[in-house]
């Protein structure tokens, strides 16, 4: 810069008056390695003019200047240190920062104010408020004027853009020694001019020794981002010297703004890489526009890249210059995944194309919102079983008793789901729970890192694809720990105890089925009791209507709901608890001295001169002689009388009708007839209804006391663990209902202009199948046995499909209705879309979903148990949920035409791999990784939905989910085989999607096993296309391998020592005693 220095320094002692700002301050120049506490503070007298800063030599008004900073390409920061009122101003020529300190905390805003208008950035910050101010004082001015307003004075309003994403490239890097090629790898950061900061955004994967690096890894802006086309952004190249220490050098840097880029020629952008001085050049980095989805074949440009060691000329399609349909950010995903975070990749095929590969990671709101329904329906559902406890009326002593201390543990539980929720409403932000807080009890319904990460592919000629996959922490109970087990041992262990409990408690004891047909007893009536008296008033309707077609129909209907009432009730359980009800009151007097029997599967029976008229049921109830056993009998078979009283009075009103009609031959006696006629019906009709609703009220108010009963009996024989295990179960339910909430959402947001795949959906239901990553070792048993059972009580859950009453994203929430036994999840469309479906969807049919669970452990613990455990938990899993699985797909294949299920790239028959999957799981082999691969490309042709999981949905989830991307390319985009380690590294990078996951579990700390576990998949690769067989065999590096097998040799020698020390002490034990 040429300056003249008289005129500066005529400029720096003019009169105070003339200068925007002046006062002592602290200054420094902070060393470039950014340390945190500055040397060598000097108390100087400052002056601000212009975008002139003038440093004095002394902290004196009238002293010579010392130091002149101009205030152009730099950005004031606020310190971050409350105790220090301190500034510092950042160059982006790489220039050391200046560090200023002022006396007060006021007057430091004051200057941070002044300085950051200081520079022509902060006039034209100053020009854009006003012209925004102008726009508000004119809003009720004609559209065109504005407009013409708007093209005189420059733009006014800052439109967000749609995706913007850009590959990078460098080209002829200055080699840091001759010996040596950089190893480079571009920081990406975001300079916001209105606010004079710098924003780091991302940055690409590590390129090893060559001086032309092509970058695999890109950069986007989802539509979120506050980007538009006056944002620069700045791209700095680093030679990173030692990966694992992290050490990297300054190469260079270069700026651009985002309007440059999309209105250059072929929306590429060849910019040069300046030293620090901007005096040097030390390379070229070219930036060129991507578009995802608008891939076409046009002009090629050939760009050379040596990477370690092997030259490859890389083929890049031009991309066309329209909007891409992106369905990732519509507002229909927007209401349920929030806060996404977007990759974008380019990566070679076999034919020496580019595929354009995005990877989208989003939370979901259904982590807190379907739990927070949950634990709602919880509380109701408690609260109205402490109500009918209450209903039973009175109670012996004993009985009463125990109702007592079962509704006070009732209320225990209610009191504390209460406190949950009010904490869960509390929160706002982040709509995920990291694993760093698994442990937490407040959040303990909430499921671990729950993600949805789609992947979408774009290669030329082909169509576009997108993949899915839910990854989520293991649904567990991980507040109450793993000490005693999971929930299917202690579930196991439980039901074997019960009846000791029994007899104890003076209980009957009842079997699980029979605990569950007590359930669905309750639930039936309390379905068909208000749907019953609906219809009979529809009936009457009818009558009154002189309607013989409505009253036909109506008819029909209330028979059809009456009889299925009364065949619920229908039941041995119910007239043998109405027999424990009668012993249990206080009126009861059992002149024999009776006493309850404890078994009702008919192992032991009363003795006779207990029980003088045995029983003849499975059930041992006390015979009491004045008890009157045919009297239920009696009451619900009143139901069906009145019902088929209802039945022949309109055959006969009917018939009468029929009779009139044919006799009545003058108009005007015809009227008269039909009026009384109409009359009558009603009048004949309402006696009968008004009997049948109250048999019905009868049979209902019985049979729920007698059901309550038993329920009581229950959870009396069960008071000490019984409502444990039921909270324990509750909490890891809501876990595994969130996940699959989510997914049947993002599977049903994907599928709705797939006919195929909606008739599938109301024909058969949608396959959920869960890969589980978990060992069976040590406390991870707990979590497995957990995830069984959560999974397998999902089968309780159906889905229905209404209408919106908006597009507002609360009316897009779906919502959960039921109770523990049955639960369906309403997920409401907007109207265009819902108008589309087929009409037994839009019907409300229920909407069934299977779900199946797959684990395979894979990691050192697993080795451990396959050596000197036990994996019987894993056999059994696998078998057993494959079942589920062959059943579902034998369904499909009778109710829809196969040809409705998507194409693959490679294919393979449906039954063979079926088979193939049952040969794997029946095989003996360890760490059988085929199982899991087998499963997931199954569930892919089913149209179904994945989830993979581990502890914490971090490191084995990462990698697993990384890595059958990496295979998709290959098997289905014909990713080019040299390319596919680079992949895999590109995309399990720290900074890359799958590993934020990872740091965000951890609330930013990141996990060093993943380098650890990253290295293992570069050992070897499988280029078979139809199996996935190393898909992750080699998750277990051979530097583990030898660390385990070293540790394996221990442990033997270690046992061989234990066994010589016992063989000696007890020979020489034996010695002793000769002696």
């Amino acid at each position: 810069m040429r300056y003249n220095a008289t005129q500066l320094a005529s400029l720096a002692t003019g009169p105070s008056g003339s200068f925007d700002r002046e006062g002592r301050l602290k200054v420094c120049r902070k060393p470039l390695s950014n340390s945190e506490k500055p040397q060598d503070i000097i108390e100087r007298w400052c002056r601000l003019k212009g975008n002139l800063l003038f440093l004095m030599k002394k902290p004196l008004q009238k002293s010579d200047p010392a130091e002149v900073v101009v205030l152009e390409r730099c950005h004031i920061v606020e310190s971050g240190d409350n105790r220090n009122a301190a500034l510092s101003i950042k160059f982006e020529s790489g220039d050391p920062d200046l560090y200023l300190q002022a006396f007060t905390e006021s007057d430091c805003k004051s200057w941070i104010a002044a300085l950051r208008e200081a520079n022509s950035e902060g006039l034209q910050k100053k020009i854009l408020h006003l012209q925004q101010l102008i726009m508000e004082m004119k809003e009720s001015e004609p559209a065109d004027c504005l407009a013409r307003e708007a093209t005189q004075a420059g733009p006014i309003l800052i439109p967000k853009l749609p995706h913007v994403e850009f590959s990078l490239a460098c080209r002829e890097l200055a080699a840091p020694a001759r010996e040596r090629k950089p190893n480079a790898v571009v920081q990406v950061a975001v300079i916001n001019t209105q606010e004079q900061s710098l924003t780091a955004y991302s940055n690409t994967e590590i390129v090893e020794g060559t001086r032309d690096p092509l970058f695999l890894t890109g950069v986007t802006f989802p539509p979120e981002y506050a980007i538009c086309e006056e944002t620069r952004v700045k791209l700095t190249v680093y030679d990173v010297k030692d990966k694992s220490q992290e050490t990297r050098s300054f190469l260079g840097c270069t700026t651009f703004s985002v309007g440059d880029l999309l209105k250059s020629k072929d929306q590429q952008l060849t910019l040069s890489l300046r030293t620090s001085d901007g005096t040097n050049t030390v390379g070229t980095v070219v930036v060129s526009h991507l578009k995802m989805g608008e891939i076409e074949d046009g002009e090629v440009d050939q760009i050379a890249a040596d990477a370690q060691g092997q030259k490859y000329t890389l083929v890049c399609e031009a991309a066309s210059h329209g909007t891409a349909n992106d369905k990732d950010n519509n507002p229909l995903m927007n209401a349920v995944f929030k806060n996404p975070v977007c990759k974008v990749y380019r990566f070679q095929t076999v034919d020496s194309k580019w595929m354009f590969v995005r990877e989208q990671m989003a939370e979901c709101t259904l982590s807190f919102n379907i739990p927070k329904q949950l634990i709602t329906l919880y509380i109701q559902e408690d609260m109205r079983r402490i109500q009918e406890l209450k209903d039973l009326g009175d109670l012996s002593s004993h009985w009463d008793n125990l109702r007592k201390e079962v509704i006070n543990h009732y209320g225990q539980m209610i009191s504390s789901y209460q406190e949950t929720l009010t904490e869960l409403n509390k929160l706002t932000g982040s709509s995920f729970k990291p694993s760093c807080s698994k442990a937490e009890k407040y959040l303990e319904f909430i499921p671990i890192n729950l993600h949805t990460q789609r992947m979408r592919v774009s290669c030329p000629r082909k169509t576009d694809a997108a993949y899915d996959v839910i990854t989520v922490g293991a649904p567990a109970a991980h507040f109450q720990g793993f000490k005693n087990g999971g929930l299917q041992r202690l579930l196991s262990r439980f039901e074997a105890e019960k009846k000791n409990f029994s007899t104890a408690y003076q209980c009957i004891y009842y079997s699980p089925e029979n605990t569950a047909k007590a359930k669905e007893v309750l639930t039936n009536i309390g379905l068909l009791q208000p749907l019953i008296s609906s219809l009979a008033d529809q009936l009457l309707q009818a009558s009154q209507q002189h309607s013989s077609e409505l009253l036909k129909e109506a008819l029909k209907t209330l028979s059809d709901k009456t009889e299925q009432f009364v065949h619920a009730l229908k039941d041995e359980l119910v007239k043998n608890a109405l027999l424990a009800l009668y012993t249990a009151r206080p009126s009861y007097v059992n002149k024999r001295h009776s006493t309850v029997c404890n078994n009702v599967d008919g192992n032991e029976s009363p003795s006779k001169e207990n029980c003088p008229h045995p029983l003849k049921r499975q059930d041992s109830i006390p015979h009491h002689s004045e008890y009157d056993e045919e009297e239920w009998d009696r009451v619900w078979v009143n139901v069906a009388k009145s019902l088929n009283c209802i039945i022949a009075m309109v055959d006969r009103l009917e018939e009468h009708e029929n009779n009139n009609q044919e006799t009545a031959t003058d108009p005007k006696l015809a009227d008269v007839i039909t009026s009384h006629t109409s009359w009558d019906w009603q009048e004949q009709l309402y006696p009968l209804v008004v009997t049948l609703k109250d048999c019905v009220t009868e049979v209902v108010d019985r049979a729920k006391k007698s059901m309550t009963f038993v329920l009581l009996q229950e959870a009396a024989c069960s008071i000490h663990q019984g409502l444990v295990l039921k909270q324990r179960r509750d909490v890891v339910f809501s876990q595994a209902l969130a996940a699959l909430a989510c997914g049947f959402v993002m599977r049903l947001y994907a599928g709705l202009e797939d006919k195929g795949f909606l008739q599938q959906l109301h024909l058969v239901g949608l396959i959920a199948q869960f890969e589980s990553l978990l060992s069976t070792y040590s406390e991870e048993i707990g979590m497995l046995e957990d995830m069984e059972v959560g999974i397998s009580d999902l089968q309780r859950v159906t889905f229905k499909i209404t209408e919106a009453k908006s597009e507002d994203p609360n009316d897009l929430q779906p919502i959960v209705s039921g109770r523990r036994d049955y639960y369906t999840v309403e997920v409401p469309l907007p109207r265009e879309v819902f108008d589309v479906l087929p009409n037994e969807i839009k019907e409300g049919k229920p909407l069934q979903v299977y779900p199946v669970l797959f684990n395979v452990g894979i990691n050192q613990q697993q080795t451990l148990a396959e050596r000197f455990g036990d994996i019987s938990l894993q056999e059994r899993i696998n078998q057993k949920n494959f079942e589920i699985l062959d059943g579902y797909y034998k369904s499909l294949s009778e109710k829809v035409p196969l040809q409705y299920l998507p194409c693959f790239q490679t294919q393979s028959d449906l039954k063979e791999l079926l088979e193939t999957l049952q040969q794997n799981i029946l095989t003996k082999k360890r760490k059988n990784v085929e199982i899991l691969w087998l499963a997931g490309t199954i569930c892919r042709r089913l149209n179904g939905v994945r989830f993979t999981s581990c502890k914490s949905a971090k490191d084995r989830t990462s990698m697993s989910v990384t890595l059958e991307q990496c295979a998709l390319l290959r098997d289905e985009h014909e990713l080019n085989k040299d390319y596919f380690i680079r992949a895999l590294d590109c995309m399990r990078r720290s900074n890359q999607i799958n590993v934020r996951a990872l740091n965000k579990g951890t609330s930013g700390r990141l996990n060093g096993k993943i380098n650890e576990l990253h290295n293992q998949l570069k050992e070897k690769e499988d280029t078979r296309p139809s199996t996935g067989n190393c898909m992750m065999s080699s998750l277990i590096a051979p530097g583990q391998m030898a660390i385990l097998c070293r540790f394996y040799t221990i442990a033997r020698r270690f046992v061989y020592c234990i066994c010589i020390v016992l063989f000696v002490q007890t020979k020489t034990c034996f010695s002793s005693v000769d002696m």
